[in-house]
């Protein structure tokens, strides 16, 4: 009655099956981590926010890297801006999904180190050579600056492309060690004692509202707790998994009587009439 389960076109469907069934399952598993990872790090963010400002330097180092229960911990610094040599950040955008820039600061403090700053959001230029016109910080001279410890952005964590030759002071990720680098390689003495990892700027605010600051997570609901859909994906996943044998035991049957049907009615036909 089954025999057709050793033909060809039933032999591939069953192949196929059995190997969409633990790719579901294992794409399932891939959802629940990233929803436990997203998880891990919402608690995170959580606590940071909630922590009062420390400085900066208790957190990270010349040269050092910002660790995983640091971000988006506020901390303070005292020094100055150096816009002389501040760069802009490409393909970054705004609240509203406008494609613009990010404005990087260095903040050189009393010691002589420098921290990274990241002051917010301004628009593209008309042109994309041309280097855009950054407002003033909102106070000059020696102020005490308040912002979100961030780590280094790289390719493998960010996703964005590291992409070489642009214009002059422009650049694609926000990574101390290669701004750093940049910087000395222009003549910035300053330069030479980089913290690592860098800070999105929440006060002083700027002066009418430009750079535009970057909004905190708790702010961007895209970003934590409403736009976190991993876990049903998940369960998504496992469900399709479950269909698929169900589906293959259904279409079996469902072969299996048409076969005996058609057998039934060949049976049933009557013999053709014998010619005298």
């Amino acid at each position: 009655m089954y025999r057709f389960l050793l033909t060809r076109q039933w032999v591939i469907l069953t192949l196929v099956a059995l190997l969409l069934i633990p790719t579901m399952i294992r794409l399932g598993f891939w959802q629940l981590h990233r929803h436990d990872h997203r998880q891990a790090l919402n608690e995170v963010i959580n606590d940071s926010l909630a922590a009062q400002p420390v400085p900066a330097e208790s957190l990270t180092s010349v040269g050092g890297t910002v660790g995983h229960d640091d971000l988006y911990r506020r901390v303070t610094a005292k020094g100055r801006f150096d816009t002389a040599h501040e760069l802009v950040v490409r393909r970054r955008t705004s609240t509203d999904d406008q494609v613009g820039y990010h404005v990087l600061t260095p903040f050189v403090l009393d010691n002589g180190r420098t921290l990274l700053v990241n002051r917010g959001w301004i628009p593209s230029p008309g042109s994309q050579t041309a280097f855009p016109k950054i407002p003033a910080p909102a106070e000059g001279g020696e102020t005490t600056v308040t912002g979100r410890l961030m780590q280094d952005e790289t390719t493998a964590a960010s996703g964005i492309k590291n992409v070489k030759g642009l214009p002059d002071r422009q650049i694609m990720l926000i990574n101390s060690k290669q701004v750093g680098t940049l910087l000395r390689g222009t003549g910035d003495g300053s330069a030479k004692e980089m913290l690592g990892g860098y800070i999105e700027l929440t006060s002083p605010a700027p002066k009418g509202g430009s750079p535009e600051l970057i909004p905190s997570p708790k702010e961007d609901s895209s970003w934590i707790g409403l736009g976190d859909v991993n876990l049903p994906y998940a369960v998504q996943w496992w469900l399709f998994a479950a269909a698929v044998p169900l589906g293959w035991l259904i279409l079996i049957r469902r072969e299996a009587r048409e076969r005996a049907k058609a057998t039934e009615e060949t049976r049933e036909e009557p013999a053709p009439a014998a010619v005298a």
